[in-house]
C-alpha cells in the first residue's frame, strides 16, 4: 500500500491516516481481516512520531473499523460497523465462500515467481515457446484472407465453418469419424473439461482418473462435490482391472484419462489395455472423458498411437482436443467430440454464460486448416521438440544421473522424474526458485514427496543445460 501525507495540509497527520485507511476500506483494498502495518513500521514509512500512528489507529479502533490483538497486530474489523460512515460488504466472506475453489497455494506461488522474475528459466510451464508457434503462416492468413463474417454472436456448438474444418482434420490426423453435429468449439480443453463436470455430473458422483494426473491440479473437481479415486498408472498406463474394482466398491460413473504421452508422466496407455479398458466401460457403462492434446506430438518415426476414441465403438468416449500443445495457446481453440444429446447440453450451458466464443480465433484457425498444409507446421515442431527432448535428457544423464531417475519421453513436452534421496519438497521448491529454475512438484498431481515434472515446451533450447545445473545446485543445497 502507498501511503501519501499532506504536511502543508491543515488537516492532522494521525486524521489523514484516518481517513486515508478509511478511503482504501471503502474502495475494497482492504477487505475485511486484512492486516495494516505495525505502528513502529508506519511510523517509520511516514516518517512520524509512532505517537501518531499510535492515535490514528486508536481512532479507527473507536469507529469499529479496525480490531488489534496482542502480538497479531491490527486489522480491519471483520464484521459490519454499525458506527461507520463507510459501510462496506464484507469481502473477505465472498472472496473466501462460493463454491468454486481457488488454485493450490503452492502452483500459485510458482506461477507468480515465474511471472515477476524474468530471468527464471521456466520447466514449470507446460506451454510451447513463442518460437515454436506458426507465426509467419498466421501472419499471412491475417494479411491476405478476408474476415467475410458478420461478427455477430455465433452458433452455440462454435463456428460452422471451423466445425467443418474439424471434420476432416479428425477424419485425416486422428482416424476419428465426426460430423459438424458432434463437434462442439471450445475454448481451450479445460473449458470442455469444466462443461462436462458441471453439466453431466452432480454432487457427490465418484469419477476416477489417473495418479498421477493433472486432473488434480484442478479444482473444478473439487468444487462440483465430485468424489474423486485414483487409478495407478504404471509404464503401460491404467490398468482396466483397477476400473473395475472402483466401479465394485464405489460405483464410478466417469473416467478421465490422458492416455497419449500422459501428463504428467508422459506414459501411453498400452493398446491391449485400451480395447480392455473399452469393453469393460461399455458393459458397465461408465464414461471416459479422453484429454487429448499430445498424441500428435510423437517424437519418433513411427506412427503415434490411435486415440480411444478412434477404436470406441459403442460410443464411450467423449474425446477433448486442444490446439494449445500445437500452434498457440493464447488462442483458446479447442474442441469436445460427443453424442449429439452431450453436445446440445454442452453447448446450451455455454451459451448461458457467454453466449458463444469470439468469433474471430475460429475463424483464424478455420482459415488455418484450409490454406496450412497442417504436415508443414506440424513436422517441423515434432523435430524441434526432439531436438529439446534429446538435450534434456542428456543434461539428466550427465549433472543428475545420481539425483533423479526418469524415462526418455517418446512424445509430448514432458519428462516425469523420481528423487533418488528423499528431500523436503517445499524446501525444493523454494530454493530452487532462489537458484531462478522452476519446476511443477508431484504433488500438484497427486503424487507423493519425490516427484518433479519437468516440461521442455517452452524453455529456450540454450537454457536447458544451464537450467538444470540450478536445479542440481538446488538439489544440493536441500540435501545438507
Amino acid at each position: 500500500m502507498e501511503w501519501k501525507l499532506d504536511s502543508d495540509s491543515k488537516i492532522p497527520i494521525y486524521q489523514q491516516v484516518v481517513d486515508f485507511i478509511e478511503k482504501r476500506i471503502t474502495y475494497g483494498e482492504l477487505p475485511p481481516g486484512s492486516f495494516l502495518p505495525s505502528e513502529r513500521k508506519l511510523a517509520t514509512q511516514l516518517n512520524v512520531n509512532r505517537s501518531t500512528v499510535t492515535t490514528a489507529y486508536n481512532e479507527l479502533r473507536a469507529m469499529g473499523i479496525v480490531e488489534s490483538t496482542t502480538g497479531k497486530g491490527t486489522r480491519v474489523s471483520t464484521h459490519m460497523w454499525g458506527v461507520s460512515p463507510t459501510l462496506t460488504p464484507n469481502w473477505r466472506n465472498f472472496v473466501e465462500g462460493g463454491t468454486f475453489l481457488p488454485n493450490l497455494p503452492l502452483l500459485r506461488h510458482i506461477r507468480a515467481e515465474v511471472q515477476q522474475n524474468e530471468n527464471i528459466i521456466d520447466f514449470a510451464n507446460g506451454e510451447l515457446g513463442c518460437n515454436l508457434y506458426p507465426h509467419d503462416q498466421l501472419q499471412t492468413i491475417l494479411r491476405e484472407q478476408p474476415l467475410t463474417h458478420s461478427l455477430s454472436y455465433d452458433h452455440p456448438q462454435g463456428y460452422l465453418p471451423l466445425r467443418q474444418a474439424v471434420v476432416k482434420y479428425m477424419k485425416e490426423y486422428l482416424k476419428v469419424e465426426a460430423t459438424e453435429q458432434s463437434i462442439m468449439i471450445t475454448s481451450g480443453a479445460q473449458q470442455a473439461l469444466h462443461l462436462i463436470v458441471q453439466c453431466l455430473l452432480n454432487p457427490g458422483d465418484a469419477v476416477a482418473f489417473e495418479s498421477p494426473s493433472h486432473c488434480y491440479s484442478l479444482p473444478l473437481f473439487q468444487s462440483a462435490g465430485i468424489r474423486i479415486f485414483p487409478l495407478p498408472v504404471d509404464e503401460h498406463g491404467i490398468n482396466p482391472d483397477d476400473v473395475q474394482e472402483l466401479y465394485r466398491k464405489h460405483r464410478i460413473k466417469m473416467i478421465f484419462l490422458n492416455p497419449n504421452f500422459q501428463n504428467p508422466t508422459g506414459t501411453m496407455l498400452h493398446p491391449n489395455r485400451r480395447k480392455k479398458l473399452l469393453s469393460l466401460c461399455a458393459d458397465l457403462r461408465i464414461a471416459i472423458v479422453e484429454d487429448d492434446p499430445s498424441s500428435l506430438l510423437t517424437l519418433e518415426k513411427k506412427q503415434p498411437c490411435p486415440t480411444l476414441k478412434s477404436i470406441d465403438e459403442n460410443g464411450t468416449v467423449i474425446y477433448v482436443h486442444s490446439l494449445s500443445k500445437m500452434i498457440a495457446p493464447g488462442l483458446r481453440v479447442g474442441w469436445l467430440v460427443a453424442p449429439q444429446s452431450v453436445v446440445e447440453r454442452l453447448s446450451d450451458a455455454r451459451h448461458q454464460m457467454e453466449l458463444g466464443m469470439s468469433i474471430f480465433p475460429q475463424w483464424l484457425m478455420q482459415q488455418f486448416f484450409e490454406t496450412v498444409p497442417f504436415q508443414s507446421h506440424i513436422v517441423p515442431l515434432r523435430k524441434q521438440l526432439a531436438e529439446k527432448r534429446d538435450v534434456i535428457v542428456r543434461a539428466l544423464n550427465e549433472q543428475l544421473h545420481d539425483k533423479i531417475s526418469f524415462s526418455n519421453p517418446t512424445g509430448g513436452i514432458y519428462i516425469w522424474g523420481k528423487l533418488k534421496e528423499p528431500i523436503n519438497e517445499k524446501q525444493l521448491i523454494m530454493q530452487s526458485l532462489k537458484q531462478e529454475i522452476a519446476f511443477m512438484p508431484g504433488s500438484i498431481f497427486g503424487a507423493k514427496d519425490g516427484y518433479i515434472r519437468l516440461s521442455y515446451g517452452k524453455v529456450n533450447i540454450d537454457q536447458i543445460e544451464e537450467g538444470i545445473s540450478r536445479l542440481r545446485e538446488a538439489i544440493l543445497v536441500c540435501e545438507k
